[in-house]
């Protein structure tokens, strides 16, 4: 009977760690500074990646850089494959296959921040969109593919494949709305995104496969900021 229970409950852990869970009016909550709180994402990839759009939101008083979605191949072995990198008060850094490609952004404010970054493999352009906003486009790795064999981390900067983490580049706040496209969104999808009305076909919030390492904790969203809606309004 032992033997039975304590199969029944290695069975419910493992099935709870990959569970696909709606976290609707969620967030991650990073509460502390630190190289092993992290957020394991995990995709319905089922084909190399050409096309990449991500979205999500976060909210930090953090004044030191940190990693919002950090994803490395592991075959050929590729740190920052696809990496948005932040280092207040004022850019976004986006990497593509290595590259780090600067966007200066508009000075930094205590609020909820909606990013959204895109890349294209056929041209290289590469879009940040921030709170509804396109700064001037990028080129970077024209015909570069990411391939199915991958590891996305929210939380944490990856410089290995699903580790390598450093502390002083960990994210401290809340992160939510995280989303994925394989293909590249239009303004109206940018404006549907941050409303709430367009999920991931990749990685979609709503339908999330994930799995928590370390000190991190889903909570309410007790507070948010829709574009073309009163700030501070409830989620």
């Amino acid at each position: 009977m032992r033997l039975i229970i304590l199969l029944t409950l290695i069975l419910v852990g493992l099935i709870g760690s990959h569970a696909q869970q709606d976290l609707g009016n969620k967030v991650f909550l990073f509460s502390r500074q630190t190289s092993t709180a992290h957020v394991i994402l995990k995709p319905q990839l089922k084909a190399p990646l050409r096309m990449v759009s991500v979205c999500l939101r976060s909210y930090t008083e953090l004044s030191r850089s940190y990693g919002l979605f950090s994803l490395v191949m592991s075959e050929p072995k590729t740190s920052n494959a696809f990496l948005i990198y932040v280092k207040p008060p004022n850019s976004y850094h986006v990497f593509i296959n290595k590259e780090e490609i600067i966007f200066k952004t508009d000075p930094d404010v205590l609020d909820w921040k909606h990013a959204c970054v895109s890349w294209d493999s056929h041209t290289g352009i590469i879009q940040l969109w921030v709170n509804g906003k396109l700064y001037p486009r990028r080129v970077s790795n024209k015909g570069f593919t990411i391939n199915t064999k991958i590891s996305i981390i929210v939380g944490q900067e990856q410089d290995s494949f699903g580790g390598g983490f450093n502390e002083k580049q960990s994210f401290m706040g809340e992160l939510s709305d995280v989303h994925m496209w394989d293909y590249i969104l239009t303004p109206g999808n940018i404006q549907k995104v941050i409303t709430n009305e367009k999920t991931g076909n990749i990685i979609n919030w709503r339908s999330l496969h994930f799995e928590i390492k370390g000190n991190v904790l889903i909570e309410e969203k007790l507070q948010c900021k829709h574009w073309g809606y009163t700030p501070y309004t409830q989620c």
